[in-house]
């Protein structure tokens, strides 16, 4: 018996307005600009408005994809799956229900997932194999991120996040539906990374207090860089390398196949590594964002949009979206792009 074919039937995207430039993060980094913009491929970042709340950015982005795919969403969208982050509006909200309220989607249930920048994947690994083993007709996946508030410009120690950047996203998949369709994904996580990214405030080992405000550890830290990068630089490339194999085999494909890569947003040297490997042109097959920033999970939706827009997605076209995310994991997917 042949398996239902799961297609993407609508995405949205929103991005904040409001930016910190290249000029601006040297200036409160001490990072030279020259090297923010050749080095790191950084020329501006979003950040978020006074009303780019993590949910609302993706309640934002699941209105244009409801608009585009001509829904009405109390009646047409059966599962809702949050895929955005908790640093959110308040801790210890399922902000799956609050995006559902918000979007109208009043029929539908809803859970949060969370694997950091790998989470969007992760979601809809998880939409398409709900949709084939309980039969959801349609399923919203949004998510928000604004991971740009945790990041003290002032810590070298995380320098290489000072492109962590806000937006929202959303995805309508849909059962039955001959077009764009979802094929196969691939994770791989490593628990060894587990302890070398995190807030160091806030949770139960140190809760927030006045002292650690001061410290400035609520802002993100890493715990010893040098050996971060150290593990990192053997594993990270080749990580998502075996992940878009993986995806790419499952699916009945191979890297030849490939016509769109949706790369996370990454340093440029890492970035061209990547798509040269894989045998995809970085700037003609890819989109690299200079003026966005990384906006975690997140990247691979808007680089869907840009591709689209820019006609660098064609009807036929093998598409891989990746993700990487601390923690750390390794994610991809592959997408038969247009009607079957």
């Amino acid at each position: 018996m042949q398996l239902q074919q799961i297609g993407i039937e609508s995405i949205g995207v929103y991005i904040p307005s409001e930016r910190h430039t290249a000029e601006y993060i040297s200036e409160m980094s001490g990072t030279p600009v020259e090297i923010l913009k050749a080095k790191m491929g950084l020329f501006s970042k979003a950040v978020p408005g006074p009303d780019d709340h993590t949910v609302a950015m993706g309640v934002n982005a699941a209105k244009v994809a409801i608009e585009r795919a001509g829904l009405t969403p109390e009646e047409d969208i059966d599962l809702v799956i949050w895929a955005g982050e908790v640093h959110a509006e308040h801790p210890m909200q399922t902000y799956a229900i609050k995006f559902q309220n918000e979007v109208g989607a009043t029929k539908a249930w809803a859970f949060d997932v969370n694997q950091r920048c790998g989470t969007f994947i992760v979601g809809m690994i998880l939409a398409k194999s709900l949709m084939i083993t309980q039969g959801y007709k349609r399923v919203l996946i949004g998510s928000g991120y604004r991971n740009s508030d945790l990041i003290d410009y002032t810590n070298i120690r995380t320098r290489f996040m000072h492109d962590l950047a806000a937006s929202g996203v959303a995805m309508i998949l849909k059962a039955d539906h001959p077009e764009n369709v979802i094929l196969e994904g691939s994770v791989i996580s490593d628990g060894r990374f587990s302890e070398d990214v995190y807030v160091p405030a806030g949770g139960t080992v140190q809760p927030m207090s006045c002292e650690a405000l001061e410290k400035r550890l609520n802002y993100l830290d890493v715990t010893d860089p040098a050996a971060l990068k150290k593990r990192l630089d053997e594993l990270s490339m080749q990580n998502f390398l075996r992940v878009v194999d993986d995806s790419l085999k499952q699916s009945g494909y191979s890297r030849k196949d490939i016509d769109y890569l949706g790369l996370i947003r990454m340093k440029r040297s890492a970035f061209e590594f990547v798509a040269n490997e894989l045998g995809v042109d970085p700037y003609e097959q890819s989109t690299y964002f200079t003026e966005y920033g990384h906006m975690g999970q997140n990247d691979a939706v808007v680089s869907l949009e840009e591709g689209l827009r820019d006609g660098r997605i064609k009807d036929g076209d093998i598409v891989v979206l990746t993700a990487a995310g601390i923690g750390w994991s390794w994610n991809a997917i592959t997408i038969k792009w247009g009607p079957a």
